[in-house]
This record gives structure tokens, C-alpha cells and sequence, in this order.
């Protein structure tokens, strides 16, 4: 039975250059932040290459993805990327359930990735729907 305060799993993610690399490359970002070191950091002023924002987002679908498993469907959702991440920096993602609808089936997610100092540097939402017997 899910209800409001349950945790969703928390998961680690690193990203190193290779990941970020392909990533951008996936999606056409050829914004160099993301692959010039000297660029990132003598020109723009970055300590490192910058993890893509979409990145995260995606991080944040999968979350919530594994979670419903093949239970649930993805109905909506959004984040916003507050603070920026760095190549190697450890960031955890998770949420929780905010809210439960048992005669729509629909659950409200409230949902984060954390730097190392456990600030939230991308905060999303999700609904999902689960089907109701």
C-alpha cells in the first residue's frame, strides 16, 4: 500500500567525461562547457565540465521509472536544475510520495538530486497512475 512519506530508492550517479560526452552527443548539445575543459574553466569560469541539465532530468525519470517497475504509468512530469554539477561530483537521486488518490489511482512524487553536501540541486515532480481494481 503506497502512502503519503514513502520513500522512493535513492540511487548514486557520477558522471565522468565519457558519460557526458555521449550524452551531449545524443542530443546534439554541443555547448562546450560540457567537453572543453580549458574552455569550461578559463573562459566561463566553471571548476570543472558542467553534467548536462537534461541529464539530470533523466536521472529523475528513471527514478521514478524503476519504482512503478511495470506497475504504474508516467503521467506527468517536470524539474528544474537550481544548481549546477560537475564531472565526478557524487549527486543521489530520489523523492517521495507527496500525495495518493485511491479513487484515480493517482500518486503525486516529489522528487530530488543532491550534491554531496545533501543540497538539492534539481528538484522535480511526478505523477503516476496505478490501475484501481
Amino acid at each position: 500500500m503506497i502512502k503519503p512519506g514513502d520513500p522512493l530508492p535513492e540511487r548514486e550517479h557520477i558522471c565522468d567525461n565519457v558519460q557526458l560526452f555521449l550524452y551531449d552527443a545524443a542530443i546534439w548539445n554541443a555547448h562546450r562547457i560540457h567537453f572543453d575543459l580549458p574552455y569550461a574553466t578559463d573562459v566561463e569560469g566553471y571548476p570543472g565540465l558542467v553534467v548536462a541539465g537534461p541529464l539530470m532530468g533523466d536521472w529523475l525519470t528513471q527514478t521514478v521509472l524503476e519504482w512503478l517497475d511495470e506497475g504504474g504509468k508516467l503521467v506527468s512530469f517536470e524539474y528544474s536544475n537550481r544548481g549546477a554539477a560537475y564531472t565526478g561530483d557524487e549527486l543521489t537521486s530520489g523523492g517521495k510520495v507527496l500525495s495518493v488518490d485511491p479513487q484515480t489511482g493517482e500518486v503525486e512524487l516529489e522528487l530530488y538530486i543532491k550534491n554531496a553536501a545533501d543540497q538539492v540541486i534539481t528538484p522535480g515532480k511526478a505523477t503516476v497512475r496505478f490501475p484501481v481494481a
